[in-house]
């Protein structure tokens, strides 16, 4: 009986008023379900949910997030130019997203192994991506040579970067739900002492998932760079912030070993709303970022108190 009493938490009563608000400012936004609207929305998410769909392995892994992830968006999109410049599509793609993978499967190897922080890793990852990207754009950005747009391309009635988007998540909730590396991923994040005990070898477990974490983010990198036909380190700036916002309103745990690929799939689609209610109403980009901390700050206090309690 008292099981059946208990109080909803404040997190589970704090989303479904957010929700029910957003329902409603979003009927009462004009121009919110028209046509364009809602397939620049499909559009947008898509870049921003690759990202948080790649975050939410290391959010689980007990690494809380990398700031590192909107630098990488936008140097894989360079390189998947550079690279189809020298030979090719193809090699563009396979050249673009082994580079994001191996680039954060080295970070994921510094925290595993050597222990180190992070939050400092990925600042220094940062920095040196972006190093490594001026040298590569003295421009600040580059060009393809050889035509490859898909403009507003569809797949059944769909934007094609959002169906990627859909396969992104459900590859990541397959490999968290069904593979003996997701099953170590929650114990990785749920107590690395423990997992080390009955023999997880962890820093292999963390490294993979920055590993998968890279190349979710090369993903919406090559999009975007698809998408617009051009690259630039602007591409991925702020991605991290709308990603960890995702990932933590879709219901992951801030301290690790407990999330879904599919929430945050949802989170992702809350966040590009409210970015989407507030363009519309006029609100500047720095607004958008605003919310998107204040979303944050909000989940992890609740997810805090949740835990004391």
């Amino acid at each position: 009986m008292n099981g059946l009493l208990r109080s909803p938490s404040p997190l589970v009563v704090l989303r479904t008023i957010a929700v029910a608000a957003l329902a409603l400012i979003s009927v009462l936004t004009p121009g919110f379900f028209s046509e364009p609207s809602l397939l620049s929305l499909a559009t947008t998410v898509s870049f921003i949910g690759c990202v948080a769909v790649g975050m939410t392995f290391i959010t689980i892994s007990g690494n809380i997030m990398s700031f590192s992830l909107g630098a990488l968006v936008g140097a894989t999109s360079m390189i998947f130019i550079l690279a189809m410049n020298f030979a090719g599509l193809a090699f563009g793609l396979a050249a673009a997203l082994v580079f994001a993978a191996l680039i954060n499967a080295a970070q994921g190897l510094l925290i595993g192994a050597v222990r180190a922080n992070p939050i400092i890793i990925s600042i220094a990852a940062t920095g040196l991506i972006y190093g490594v990207a001026e040298a590569l754009a003295a421009q600040g950005a580059v060009y393809p040579t050889v035509g490859v747009h898909w403009g507003s391309g569809k797949l059944v009635d769909l934007p094609v970067e959002f169906v990627v988007l859909l396969c992104s998540a459900a590859v990541a909730q397959f490999l968290l739900s069904f593979t003996v590396f997701g099953r170590h991923l929650l114990m990785t994040g749920s107590s690395l002492a423990a997992a080390e005990v009955i023999g997880v070898r962890t820093w292999r477990t963390v490294t993979s998932a920055y590993l998968w974490a890279g190349l979710f983010s090369g993903l919406a990198g090559i999009m975007l760079a698809i998408r617009y036909g051009s690259a630039s380190m602007t591409y991925g700036i702020g991605y991290e912030y709308n990603a960890m916002a995702a990932v933590l309103v879709g219901g992951t745990s801030i301290k690790g070993g407990e999330g879904s690929a599919l929430r945050t799939l949802i989170g992702a689609i809350v966040i590009a709303v409210v970015e989407a209610v507030l363009l519309l109403w006029g609100f500047r980009q720095e607004w958008q970022f605003f919310i998107a901390g204040v979303i944050v700050l909000a989940v992890v206090a609740l997810q805090t108190q949740g835990k004391r309690d």
